[in-house]
């Protein structure tokens, strides 16, 4: 009998050793987030943490994420069963490490999030995956009408083989980016990170033994779908609609996206719709969808559920296949976040109706972005930065929304203003929060930022935001968010969504605010003076909608 199996005889499956493995697992990922991070070259990673870290169990299902981007595991839920479909489990070696990032071929849901997946080999076979994603940011300047415009498709292949690196298949990676030498720092970083999983996962396995640690991740996974049947089964029973619309640069006008959702018992039913799939960046995968969903439904049912694959057992997600929310290939994906936002203030409003005390009024819907490419003067060498914003979040039934902060399926940092200007040929003017961007209410949206920036050499940009045309929407007289908008200094036009600046030349993105909750009548005199000497809103806002305060 092995070592292993001596220790699994001494070990009984009871709570507390569940939940003490179940806070290893969450520490591995959390420790292999970390080691990426500081391993990684690029300020995309280093400084705005635009990464996750997750394992997998050998079906492919989730046993723990690290609460870093909840739109990642939209890929993350894809790559393992892409590598499983296209290679041999009986292939496998220790050593070996899969990359991908294609849409349709590889389980991703756009092309710059570049996965790495290392199979976890305890006494000769397979106990599990870990997997780390990195937002490359180089696939920029580049079209959007069909995937084949937005960067390199990676399917499922070995980039390690044994653990020896596959050199011909990162060449042609490299070959392919517009910044090869922080591309190659990042995924050394990557590797650095799976390396660090393996590790503590072989060191859990010998410690507990490998079928109680096995074991354990299930009992996880059914402690989570336990979970969310409950937080289901306290709503009550019917069915709700929501309807909004979506707009961006990219596209004219404002599209229709609605949901219906069912709640039936302790099983809860989402089924989305939007216009067909578009020439445009804007379209998601149904991976997207469904980690869209997963996130939304979490939020509202139960925050306290396991990250895991057990929490969508209850769930049923579709969406009309050619459509926006749940495309084909070969439809373009880069700005598919977007859409994803869209997709959460559509399960928020129609749950709502059903359980409004723990909803939030429409946050600011969006991942403001600035992608910058250009070359710089001293040496010509090629430079792309990608920068994403914050806005208002949503007011809640008992609280103010937050003021300037990423919502939904998007959690990066912010970079400081230091680090932007040492690394890139940018100055950081202005960044604010914004006066009467917070919708009004008996709680207060939270209020848009603002952001100036001026090139020192000549550079290009394309700015995605969304709510230009429409407005984040309050809850039970709650008033709604400001819009966002690009304003352009002398000499600089937007044609969305892009712009060219030349050196000396400033532009300025104002990402939307967020929807207040309940009727400003009855905010409380102290608040709204607050809001005053703070700066939120202005006199004129004050006598409009609290005249009863001042």
């Amino acid at each position: 009998m092995s070592e292993a199996l001596r220790r699994d005889a001494r070990m009984p499956l009871d709570p507390i050793t569940v939940e003490v493995i179940g806070a290893a697992l969450a520490s591995i990922v959390e420790e292999t987030g970390e080691a990426l991070i500081r391993a990684s070259y690029s300020t995309n990673i280093k400084e705005r943490r635009d990464c996750s870290t997750a394992l997998f169990n050998t079906q492919g299902e989730t046993l723990c994420q690290a609460e870093h981007i909840p739109i990642h595991l939209g890929s993350f839920i894809g790559i393992v069963p892409a590598i499983m479909r296209h290679h041999r489990v009986e292939d496998m070696r220790p050593g070996d490490v899969f990359v991908g990032n294609d849409a349709y071929a590889g389980g991703g849901t756009h092309l710059p999030d570049i996965v790495l997946a290392e199979p976890i080999f305890v006494e000769g076979r397979i106990a599990a995956w870990t997997v780390n994603l990195a937002h490359h940011s180089d696939f920029a300047d580049r079209g959007h009408a069909h995937i084949y415009q937005e960067g390199l498709r990676i399917p499922p292949v070995r980039l390690y083989r044994a653990g020896e690196l596959q050199a011909d298949i990162q060449n042609l990676i490299l070959l392919n980016c517009q910044v090869p030498r922080e591309r190659l720092s990042d995924l050394r970083a990557q590797m650095a990170a799976n390396r660090v999983g393996v590790q503590r996962f072989q060191a859990l396995c010998g410690k507990y033994g490998t079928d109680t640690v096995l074991a354990a991740g299930e009992a996880l996974l059914d402690y989570a779908e336990r979970k969310m049947r409950a937080g289901i089964a306290a709503m009550p029973d019917g069915k709700w609609r929501f309807d909004d619309v979506f707009d961006c640069p990219e596209v004219e006008g404002s599209l229709p996206f609605s949901v219906e959702i069912t709640v039936k018992g302790d099983g809860m039913a989402l089924h989305f719709d939007a216009p067909d799939q578009m020439r445009a960046g804007i379209n998601m995968t149904y991976t997207a969808l469904l980690a869209t969903a997963y996130y939304a439904v979490k939020s509202v049912v139960d925050p306290t559920i396991l990250p895991n694959a057990g929490l969508a057992r209850p769930l049923t997600v579709t969406g009309r296949e050619g459509s926006i929310v749940n495309c084909r290939h070969p439809a373009a994906v880069n700005g598919r976040l977007q859409a994803c936002q869209r997709v959460a203030d559509l399960i928020l409003g129609a749950l709502a109706q059903a359980v409004p005390e723990r909803v939030t009024a429409c946050s600011n819907s969006t991942c403001t972005v600035a992608s910058f490419i250009g070359s710089r003067k001293s040496d010509g060498a090629l430079w792309v930065y990608l920068e994403t914003m914050g806005g208002g979040s949503g007011a809640r039934f008992n609280k103010d929304g937050l003021d300037g902060v990423h919502v939904h399926g998007t959690n990066t940092s912010n970079l400081p203003a230091e680090a932007l200007e040492i690394e890139y040929p940018l100055t950081l003017l202005r960044y604010e929060l914004v006066q009467d961007s917070g919708g009004v209410g008996r709680h207060r949206g939270g209020m848009a930022l603002r952001r100036v920036y001026r090139a020192d050499e000549d550079v290009r940009v394309r700015i995605d935001l969304s709510r230009l045309h429409s407005r984040s929407w309050g809850l039970f007289g709650g008033g709604a968010g400001a819009k966002g908008r690009v304003e352009c200094g002398p000499g600089v036009t937007f044609d969305g969504p892009n712009a060219e600046l030349k050196a000396g030349q400033w532009f300025a993105i104002v990402s939307p605010g967020a929807g207040g909750y309940g009727p400003p009548a009855e905010r409380g005199a102290d608040a709204v003076r607050r809001d005053l000497a703070e700066g939120s809103i202005s006199v004129a806002t004050a006598r409009e909608f609290y005249p009863q305060s001042i």
